[in-house]
């Protein structure tokens, strides 16, 4: 039986779909919300990529509003549409750092059978700085690490959580070269997530001093690797059946 309600012809009970959006309006609504989001992730990622780039270039404290603007070609609203201020931007570029080390970490021991020998190539790399490129010149290594360095310490205090979850893809590398080692017996059996995250901090900390505390000096390569050597093998002698 059809029922007319006010001009409406419907079945009862179909009042509330006749009165919902169409299939068709559904659909174009969905396809204008996506183009939206394509934009505004296309616009934000443009922000983060100009902030990591002047960071290479001047370091921590070259990394301003004005200049993100300036290089990024967008307004100033466009910036606050996406970012609070500059610390959720540095939160932005220190999670984007994170991710890019992760991908190059996970295809540089891609072809690595033995899983020590990975993780020692990822060791090294933290404390060398060559979580992208490792043609990238030594001083631009070092003023990037710098900025990293204070960067972390800031979040570990004032956002602990939000560091963690800017972490997780690298920690993930790391735990699964963890987890391959405990597989054939070369590291001794526990839980891989928490040995990585030991593994990690230690890591991490020592190169943030090993920068800080010679931010003003000139890079020292050889310095570097023999710390990167001398901590490696201390960890292998922490992780090792």
């Amino acid at each position: 039986m059809l029922i007319l309600r006010k001009g409406k012809l419907s079945e009862p009970g179909s009042v509330a779909a006749l009165d919902a959006p169409a299939r068709w309006e559904e659909r174009s609504a969905t396809r204008v919300l996506e183009v939206g989001r394509d934009q505004i992730l296309e616009r934000s990622r443009r922000i983060v990529e100009v902030a990591y780039a002047l960071l290479e270039q001047a370091g921590l404290d070259g990394v301003t509003i004005r200049a993100v603007l300036k290089n990024s070609r967008l307004s100033r609203r466009a910036f606050y549409e996406r970012f609070e201020g500059k610390d959720e931007l540095m939160l932005a570029v220190f999670e984007h750092t994170i991710r890019l080390a992760a991908g190059h970490y996970r295809d540089q021991v891609a072809n690595l059978a033995d899983p020590l020998a990975r993780l020692e190539m990822i060791v090294t790399s933290i404390v060398l700085g060559r979580s992208t490129d490792t043609h990238t010149q030594s001083a631009t290594i070092w003023r990037r690490g710098a900025a990293m360095s204070r960067e972390h310490l800031r979040l570990a205090q004032s956002r602990p959580e939000d560091l963690q979850t800017a972490l997780s893809p690298l920690l993930e590398v790391i735990a699964l070269q963890l987890s391959d080692g405990m597989s054939v017996g070369s590291i001794r059996s526990t839980d891989p997530r928490r040995l990585a995250a030991l593994l990690y901090n230690l890591v991490s900390t020592t190169a943030h001093t090993e920068l800080l505390t010679r931010e003003t000096a000139a890079p020292d390569p050889a310095r570097m690797a023999g710390l990167a050597r001398d901590l490696w093998f201390f960890c292998l002698r922490a992780i090792a059946a």
